[in-house]
């Protein structure tokens, strides 16, 4: 048996297109050590120096890899991996735009 990791859109280019991928259990870096191997480029977008980067989040069995040993966590057979990178942006960008067009018309 293996580990399922289930790898976001943004990085699927890395995977072929694959939404899903097979490890072997080991913990978290050492899965991403070995999916390096065979998806070149992951290792860069998921860790910085050994540390998975503050804006990914990882998820074993749905418990996150943080409140757990981090990078040291375990995956066992069986397991799903699951990878989420932070998205930002929001609505404040938008009430900024509404704002400045505002005062553009208030100019005109």
């Amino acid at each position: 048996m293996s580990v399922i990791v289930r790898i976001p859109s943004p990085f699927q280019q890395l995977t072929g297109g694959r939404e899903e991928v097979q490890a072997e259990p080991g913990s978290i870096i050492g899965i991403v050590e070995q999916l390096e191997r065979i998806y070149p480029g992951l290792r860069e977008r998921l860790t910085d120096g050994g540390k998975v980067r503050s804006y990914i989040n990882i998820f074993v069995n749905e418990d996150d890899i943080r409140v757990l040993k981090a990078e040291d966590t375990l995956v066992n057979d069986g397991d799903e991996v699951t990878i989420v990178p932070a998205i930002s942006g929001g609505s404040c960008g938008t009430f900024i735009f509404i704002g400045r067009q505002e005062a553009l018309r208030k100019r005109a």
